[in-house]
């Protein structure tokens, strides 16, 4: 916590203090305020390859604030306090994330060496382990924050605002059909849970395994061991299957020994999970895929209500009418089920068609396409690390909302790349 690096140290290692006082999410925005300040100080500023295009996004978004008030087709709902709320939040957070880039970009590699900015996403992995088993051993806890005590009522019942304010362990769901809990501590979401520890693990491992002792691996092994539980319980297919995308992208990546070594391992763990009860559980997940009609639903009513505003969307999330079993609009006191997900809320991609319309999302694409192009021949530990988190940036986007912690993690990963070039 000592010298330029604090903002950072404070807010990965930290972050279980931010995510008990109510800020969560929020405190890259609230720490992007020293940030700011010390960036200010030391310029002239550099900024890295692809620094425009991430200006461009948020320009766009600024520009999409004109259809707040806009009702497209298939849609029902009107201008309010959670709307705008919505769009300053995610305003902020886009704003936010970039400081913290240039922020890391910044620092020299004296002020905050690479190996300690990915030893801290390591001690993030582990607080999200640890998160992940009280979802699975203690799904039921939750408290009031802090923050939540201090915000008004009109403010803190916003559903958006109290996923980030409202500290809980699990997110009960019928995705086997009955009742169970998937962890979500300490994110704001489960899926949000399972993009996170993905991204975390990769960073973990080249941390503590690729740059660390016997005592580093063995430690990072039993973290990994443990993380399996809440990654299982998490009932969460868009991280099984990034998981396993990058086990072959690491295997084609690397060579000679390694490979050796990696499929060998790949393999012992394979058969240690194939014989454990945890087997059983992915196995009743992939005979009952539950969100595939909710999820087809969402994407076609986005794509349908896009449609009349392509270029610059409509600034926040809508609401469709009726849902995939019914056309009845919406949630009411009498009909509990009859509502459906905002717009938007099944992947970053599909957020960005509604919120600022196809460009929008085909700058952010950009974005990390071209980091992924970049830093392709980096073939050191970091390099080959932070271009396979961009690349799961790409294939999460489809189901996995960035907003809000994800994008953070996202953001570090590009800004390693970055520093490493």
């Amino acid at each position: 916590m000592r010298g330029p690096a604090w903002p950072i140290a404070a807010l990965l290692v930290g972050y279980p203090l931010w995510w008990a006082l109510g800020f969560g999410g929020l405190s890259v925005v609230v720490l992007a305020v020293p940030m700011a300040v010390l960036l200010w100080r030391r310029r002239p500023i550099r900024v890295p390859p692809g620094f425009g295009l991430w200006l461009l996004l948020i320009a766009g978004y600024l520009v999409s604030a004109i259809m707040l008030a806009e009702t497209p087709p298939g849609t029902y709902g009107e201008l309010g306090p959670g709307r705008i709320v919505g769009y300053a939040m995610r305003l902020a957070l886009y704003a936010a994330v970039l400081i913290m880039v240039l922020y890391l970009g910044n620092l020299t590699e004296r002020e905050l060496p690479q190996l300690r900015l990915v030893r801290m996403l390591g001690v993030l992995f582990v607080t999200t382990v640890a998160g992940g088993l009280l979802g699975v051993f203690l799904p039921g806890f939750s408290y009031t924050s802090p923050v939540e005590w201090l915000l008004p009522r009109w403010l803190g019942d916003n559903p958006f605002v109290q996923n980030l304010i409202h500290p809980t362990a699990a997110q009960t769901q019928k995705v086997l059909g009955y009742a169970m809990p998937r962890p979500e501590a300490p994110f704001e979401w489960a899926n949000a849970w399972g993009s996170n520890v993905s991204v975390l693990l990769i960073w973990a491992v080249v941390g503590w395994w690729v740059h660390g002792g016997p005592r580093h691996k063995l430690f990072v092994a039993a973290a990994i061991a443990l993380a399996a539980i809440p990654i299982v319980y998490s009932l969460n297919r868009g991280l099984w299957i990034g998981l396993g995308l990058a086990v072959v992208y690491l295997i084609v990546r690397v060579g000679g020994r390694i490979r050796v070594a990696l499929c060998g391992a790949v393999a012992a763990a394979a058969l240690a999970f194939a014989l454990s009860p945890l087997a059983a559980l992915v196995a009743q997940r992939l005979d009952k895929p539950h969100s595939n009609d909710i999820r087809a639903f969402t994407v076609t009513a986005t794509l349908a209500a896009a449609q009349h505003s392509p270029v610059i969307g409509y600034g926040n999330t809508r609401n469709a009418t009726g849902n995939h079993r019914t056309i009845t609009t919406g949630r009411t006191e009498w009909c509990t089920t009859c509502g459906h997900p905002p717009l938007g809320s099944d992947g970053q991609l599909w957020l960005l068609i509604i919120t600022q319309g196809f460009t929008g999302a085909a700058l952010y694409v950009a974005f990390f396409l071209g980091a992924i192009r970049r830093h392709w021949s980096d073939r050191s530990p970091i390099g080959l690390a932070g271009v396979l988190v961009m690349g799961l940036v790409l294939i999460y986007m489809f189901v996995y909302d960035g907003l809000v912690t994800p994008l953070g993690l996202y953001l570090i990963s590009f800004a390693l790349l970055w520093r490493n070039a």
